[in-house]
C-alpha cells in the first residue's frame, strides 16, 4: 500500500467519514468499494492475534491495535508521499482487524481460553 505506488503530492483528506457521504449522497460505488476493501485488509491480520496470543482479545483492544496498525500505514503514504492519508481508511482498518478478532474469539472458544 506504500511502496508499490508511484511518488506524487502529498495528498491527505481530514475530515472524518468524507467516503460515507460521497458513497451515500452522490451513490459513489468506487468508494464504497474502497471502503469495503479497507475493512477487510487488515480482517485476516485481526483473525489471527487471538490464535496467536492464546486468548481472547477485548473489542476495544483489538480496535485500537488495528487502528494504530492502519495508521503506520497511513503516515508512512503521507511521509513518502504515496497515496491520500486518511482518517476513514483507519477507521475502516480498525473495525477490519476488531471484526476478525471478534470472529475468533466466538468461533474458537475451545482452543482460545480467556
Amino acid at each position: 500500500t506504500v511502496f508499490t505506488r508511484i511518488g506524487t503530492v502529498r495528498q491527505y483528506e481530514l475530515l472524518p467519514f468524507w467516503s460515507w457521504r460521497e458513497v451515500i449522497c452522490n451513490h459513489d460505488r468506487e468508494l464504497l468499494k474502497e471502503n469495503l476493501l479497507n475493512f477487510i485488509l487488515l480482517l485476516p491480520a485481526g483473525i489471527l492475534l487471538p490464535l496467536i496470543a492464546n486468548h481472547k482479545i477485548k473489542w476495544y483492544q483489538a480496535l485500537l491495535i488495528g487502528i494504530l496498525m492502519s495508521a503506520t500505514i497511513e503516515l508512512s503514504q503521507l511521509i513518502f508521499m504515496r497515496g491520500l492519508f486518511e482518517w476513514d481508511d483507519m477507521i475502516h482498518n480498525g473495525l477490519g482487524y476488531m471484526a476478525g478478532c471478534l470472529f475468533t474469539n466466538f468461533f474458537v472458544k475451545s482452543r482460545v481460553k480467556h
